[in-house]
């Protein structure tokens, strides 16, 4: 059976930039928000692919969130543009380091490791009161390439540039899959041995993994930026940042390049509901989501159409 997805990404893109001038304001922001997490948990589906859970992906969150903050802050830079190049690039450049060390971790020690560093960069902004301490600092999104926009024009850039940047992470993150490294991937989770003996590197591989998984974080975290006009620690380094994300990994499998996007947006659609309906027990209701998903679809919801396919 034909390979349907680079189609379905092209078709989504279509249409969701079609939609969105009609949307109101409370769809634009779901909408945006469900963008953004996505194409953070896309980068940690490639992560998961090779058998490894990150419980610190709020640490590039967080750096892609504080980068496009501080070029509007301290530089009077409103460039939404130059905020996701700079979020991506520094979440990429600390990866780099990072990942020298955690590539040779396997396991519980990976994923509790990635969080000791998320917290550390929590402990240290939480610190610095140039960077607002716990308060954060506000910012604005005033042009995208130059191009001056107001308000409503404003909120619809940074949508349709994520929508944009999701069709690009999503399309680039397919073809990866289906290269050799990305096919390996599975592989490594199996069998680490195996792979060495066939001649590639297993360390390299979860190497170049990790830092491709932050740089997507450091886009989602900018675009997170822009959208709310606000950074602090607490939404964007602490561990409950980096249980969402894992939450909605978990919750959508890494099956397809389309399974981060639905779960994010169920994710986000349940806890929108129970703000609303249940805002007391809104935790449990997600629990419970969670649950149901771990004991009948334990490979996540994209199985769901894996199963479809296979019988088709």
């Amino acid at each position: 059976m034909s390979d349907r997805t680079p189609l379905i990404l092209v078709v989504a893109l279509v249409v969701l930039l079609g939609i969105g001038p009609f949307l109101p304001h409370w769809g634009l922001s779901f909408l945006s928000v469900v963008l953004y997490l996505g194409i953070v948990v896309l980068g940690m589906a490639i992560l998961m692919r090779t058998g490894l859970v990150s419980f610190g992906q709020g640490l590039y969150y967080c750096l892609g969130a504080y980068a496009a903050g501080m070029l509007d802050h301290f530089y009077k830079i409103s460039d939404l543009l130059l905020m996701v190049i700079a979020g991506a690039l520094l979440a990429a450049a600390v990866a780099l380091v990072l990942g020298l060390l955690l590539a040779k971790y396997r396991d519980i020690f990976f994923a509790m490791l990635s969080l000791a560093f998320s917290m550390i960069l929590f402990g240290l902004l939480v610190k610095t009161s140039e960077l607002g301490s716990t308060d954060g600092f506000g910012l604005s999104v005033r042009t995208f390439a130059g191009i001056a926009l107001g308000e409503r024009w404003a909120r619809y850039a940074i949508y349709a540039f994520a929508a944009v940047l999701a069709f690009v992470c999503a399309w680039g993150t397919h073809r990866y899959f289906h290269s050799h490294l990305g096919r390996l991937a599975f592989a490594v989770r199996d069998n680490e041995l195996r792979v060495e003996y066939m001649g590639t590197s297993v360390r390299r591989l979860i190497y170049l993994n990790y830092v491709i998984s932050a740089a997507m974080a450091g886009i989602g975290g900018a675009l997170m930026a822009a959208m709310i006009g606000h950074v602090d620690p607490e939404t964007t380094a602490n561990w409950t940042t980096s249980g969402e994300f894992v939450f909605i990994a978990i919750l959508s499998g890494s099956g397809s390049v389309l399974a981060p996007f639905l779960g994010a947006g169920i994710f986000e659609a349940v806890r929108t509901f129970a703000l609303q309906y249940v805002p007391y027990i809104w935790q449990m209701t997600l629990g419970i989501t969670m649950l149901l998903v771990i004991m009948f679809l334990p490979d996540g919801l994209w199985s769901v159409f894996h199963a479809k396919r296979r019988a088709a």
